[in-house]
């Protein structure tokens, strides 16, 4: 599988740990090879974890360097992206510490939904997952929102 699909619901230990579903891992192991990571950074307009293969997000982060290091544009694409980002690895049962500042933004608690998106993945507290895959369809609904035709026959 070299997507992450699917709504997955999860608890957070304790300790911040919390483990990654299997098709989760699966695709991440597809997307970065056997030995790639995971970088965990807030996300932009939701209170949520974005989760990016180590590969993805490196390519995400690629045209950055186009821009002139020393300007304003660049420093503050280069905060957004890099400053809370962190790279975690999962132990051999799958788990990933949730950094505390990423824990706080998202406000988890107890319980978390994995949400795929793709080529992201998204860490949600449950009741937040359940209006924003809400909103989104009605969204989608409303705007007559639907995928450009790919080229191929029915």
């Amino acid at each position: 599988m070299t997507h992450f699909l699917g709504t997955h619901q999860n608890r957070l230990d304790a300790k911040g740990r919390v483990s990654i579903p299997a098709p989760f891992r699966a695709a991440l192991r597809a997307l970065n090879g056997e030995g790639g990571g995971l970088i965990l950074r807030p996300a932009h307009t939701h209170p949520c974890i974005e989760g990016w293969p180590e590969k993805s997000f490196h390519t995400l982060a690629g045209p950055l360097d186009r821009l002139d290091l020393f300007s304003e544009a660049h420093d503050d694409l280069a905060a957004a992206l890099y400053a809370d980002a962190y790279p975690v690895e999962a132990d051999k049962e799958g788990r990933i510490v949730l950094p505390e500042t990423l824990v706080a933004h998202a406000g988890l608690d107890e319980g978390v939904v994995f949400m795929g998106l793709g080529r992201i993945f998204q860490i949600w507290q449950p009741e937040a997952a359940a209006r924003r895959r809400a909103e989104a369809r009605e969204r989608a609904r409303a705007r007559a929102i639907t995928l450009p035709a790919s080229g191929a026959a029915p």
